[in-house]
């Protein structure tokens, strides 16, 4: 870096503060951008240029969103700068564009500059608060989202939101039963340890987080890794393979379960959840450290060990409130056995209709293939389709009468085990149609004429069902050949390409890292795309799950839904014909159903209480909420334990065996496996948006399982009219 451009930064630092330092006596060194990022400015530019499947233009408006994107990234809660650094802020707002033109770094640094001096003064501030009494009857709020309220205007505004926060944390602390020593203890250290961690960011972290707020500001699976976050994406990846076997990902200051990996140590062990908050990490049997306000990879780093060692965890419930009492949940770290990811199957068994009926059941967890067993002819290579087969062949040795297809968290895979999977239920023709940046359309085939299985079909989704689980389903509905059942899917209908920065020619033997860039858009045969709407159910279960909060559609930035002309295919109307029918008897069976009216009160209160942007700090109040949460919770958990004790379904799982050794996709045009991709705005790094299962009383697979029941019943009907 040049003396000038060092110079002209530090110029940039003290004209955008332009505040009086006196409220500011945390000594902050300021970060600068080497010479290999701006390099690497030079390149991404460029290639998002050329290679980005809108081909953007670097422009005011793409600033703009720059500009916004990385500031949320620093200070999403509107809890660190003040409306006078905004306003000075405001210089940059539409010269993004020419300072990655011109691989100019210092609008971007001397915000984080600014950003770095406020924690630090809020880091201060709060350990000094800590010492004082709070009084907990005073019926006064806490605002927990402050994202779309104003900044503070001035010092004393922004010290009244922290002395509620700090208040608000302390009480947290004190409903769970905690003593004010240790109140004391945990609330210094983590502050303490939010001020430490600041102090170690580099100018990675600022160029990466800056970088990936122009990535995103062009479309949302579009990614920057630098160096050391491509290292970390790689273990990352590699942790839903050894490890605990949980996807994690960054909620406020918590770091929240995305995914409990099937199969995995924390799988087996039984305890965790989607939705859980984890409040420590603790290293065998040593002491638990706080990691509220951690950054995700740190958590990441921290749980991520051995495989044989033990990492103790404390949990918060995701349907516990923020003032409960932690869970320590002990697991032994070790390799996810694949053999449990592979499809597996099962047989429901029940009476409706006046007919006993046994329906299968095949689970498919990913789109996965051996690419490198295919790759050396291993006549014995594992994959999706292989697996799949062998179990359709065991459960019509087993006389079922008609096959559910589970791709619930399903979020994508290979391309051509979607493409294959399609092919074991139709004779021939197109599956999937891609069109490419310059326009030109492919349209992908059945690779293998002939049918596996020719009964009945239902296909189960969810919002969580995404990429290659979104091609095989849409095809399945193209062709009439499967109803589908449950939840609109996620509505990604994109493919990334990796591109490794550090095989460019340069001049330089300085890392750069890796992009990631959309190059290609997905559209089923109908000639509909399943970008951002997904595939919609013939039949819609209830859910908790919203479209316009979860799901491509709720990304920022993301394609719109488009379409091309169809293929050329021949579809089947057999089971459209007695969809209504189906649809009636499914209504008139939840109306009734213990679990979906538990799932009718989850989604009541959920609507009430979605827009809830505080929360009292009266203790008199806290204590009552919590405590009727609590009983709503036992209530809940009391009932479905009654349904689930009420005699249900008869389930008998098998496993088709392993899954790949090799069972990474990314060789393949849907990209990554877990490629529901949300960026970190802190650390660039990609996050999972998956959940698990609930498998103890599965109702949701049950109420599939009935309604392919009522399709064979009707099908049956016509046959004997006919």
């Amino acid at each position: 870096m040049t003396d000038l451009l060092r110079g002209s930064l530090l110029l940039g630092l003290l004209a955008a503060s332009a505040l009086s330092f006196a409220d500011a006596p945390v000594r902050v060194e300021p970060l600068f951008p080497e010479e290999s990022q701006l390099r690497t400015t030079r390149f991404v530019t460029k290639l998002l240029t050329a290679y980005h499947y809108k081909h953007p233009p670097i422009d005011d408006e793409l600033s703009r969103q720059i500009f916004d994107r990385f500031i949320d990234g620093l200070d999403p809660n509107r809890s660190y700068f003040l409306a006078s650094d905004m306003e000075n802020f405001e210089q940059y707002r539409v010269n993004l564009d020419d300072a990655l033109l011109g691989a100019d770094l210092r609008a971007p640094f001397t915000i984080f500059n600014r950003y770095q001096q406020r924690v630090q003064n809020r880091v201060a501030y709060s350990k000094a608060l800590i010492d004082q009494e709070f009084d907990f009857t005073i019926d006064e709020e806490f605002v927990i989202d402050r994202t779309e309220e104003p900044w503070p205007a001035t010092q004393d505004e922004l010290n009244e939101i922290w002395r509620k926060r700090i208040k608000n944390d302390w009480l947290n602390l004190k409903l769970a039963d905690k003593e004010a020593e240790d109140i004391h203890k945990t609330l210094y250290d983590r502050y303490d340890l939010l001020g430490k961690r600041m102090a170690q960011r580099d100018s990675e972290d600022v160029f990466n987080a800056f970088l990936n707020s122009f990535a995103t500001a062009i479309e949302p699976h579009t990614a920057y890794l630098s160096p050391r976050t491509a290292e970390n994406f790689r273990i990352r990846m590699s942790l839903s393979l050894e490890g605990i076997g949980a996807v994690l990902q960054r909620e406020n200051d918590y770091t929240m379960i995305q995914r409990i990996v099937p199969g995995g140590p924390a799988d087996l062990e039984g305890t965790l959840h989607a939705g859980d908050r984890i409040l420590g990490v603790a290293q065998d049997d040593r002491e638990m450290v706080d990691v509220i306000g951690w950054r995700l990879d740190d958590v990441v780093e921290l749980i991520r060990g051995d495989k044989g060692t033990v990492v103790r965890l404390e949990i918060l419930a995701a349907d516990a409130s923020i003032d409960s009492a932690g869970e320590i949940v002990a697991i032994m770290r070790n390799e996810v056995r694949l053999e449990e990811q592979a499809a597996q199957k099962s047989v429901i068994e029940f009476t409706a209709n006046d007919a006993n009926y046994k329906v299968g059941v095949i689970r498919v967890p990913a789109f996965y293939m051996d690419f490198a067993a295919r790759q050396q002819h291993d006549p014995n290579y594992r994959s999706t389709t292989r697996d799949v087969r062998k179990l359709i062949a065991e459960l019509e040795e087993e006389g079922v009468d008609g096959l559910v297809i589970d791709l619930r968290e399903n979020s994508g895979g290979s391309l051509t085990e979607a493409m294959e999977l399609t092919g074991l239920f139709i004779d021939q023709g197109p599956v999937v149609q891609v069109r490419t940046s310059d326009g030109r359309i492919k349209v992908e085939r059945d690779p293998n004429p002939g049918v596996v299985y020719t009964g009945t079909m239902a296909v189960l989704v969810d919002r969580f069902s995404a990429s290659a689980s979104e091609i095989f389903a849409g095809a399945m509905q193209d062709y009439g050949r499967a109803l589908i059942v449950g939840e609109p899917t996620f509505g990604k209908g994109t493919v990334q390409q990796l591109i490794d920065l550090d095989r460019l020619p340069t001049q330089s033997n300085s890392p750069m890292g890796q992009l990631k860039v959309t190059t290609a858009q997905f559209f089923r045969i109908s000639g509909s795309s399943t970008q951002n709407k997904g595939v919609v159910p013939d039949i819609i279960f209830p859910t908790v799950i919203e479209g316009e909060e979860y799901g491509e559609s709720a990304l920022d930035n993301a394609l719109p839904w488009a379409q091309v002309e169809p293929a050329d295919y021949e579809a089947s109307d057999r089971l459209q014909a007695l969809l209504e029918t189906a649809t009636a008897r499914h209504a008139e069976r939840i109306a009734h159903d213990e679990d979906f009216l538990v799932l009718a009160e989850d989604l009541e209160y959920y609507e009430q209480n979605r827009d809830r942007t505080s929360i009292s700090l009266l203790e008199s109040k806290r204590q009552a909420e919590r405590d009727e949460l609590e009983a709503r919770r036992a209530r809940r958990n009391s009932l479905r334990t009654a349904s689930a004790g009420g005699g249900g379904s008869g389930q008998t799982l098998a496993s088709a065996g392993g899954a790949a050794e090799d069972a990474n996709p990314t060789a393949e045009a849907t990209g990554n496996a877990a490629d529901l991709v949300l960026i970190d705005p802190e650390t660039g790094a990609e996050v999972s948006g998956t959940r698990e299962s609930e498998l103890e009383n599965d109702f949701v697979l049950d109420e599939a399982a009935r309604v392919l029941g009522d399709l064979i019943d009707l099908l049956r009907r016509s046959a004997a009219v006919s």
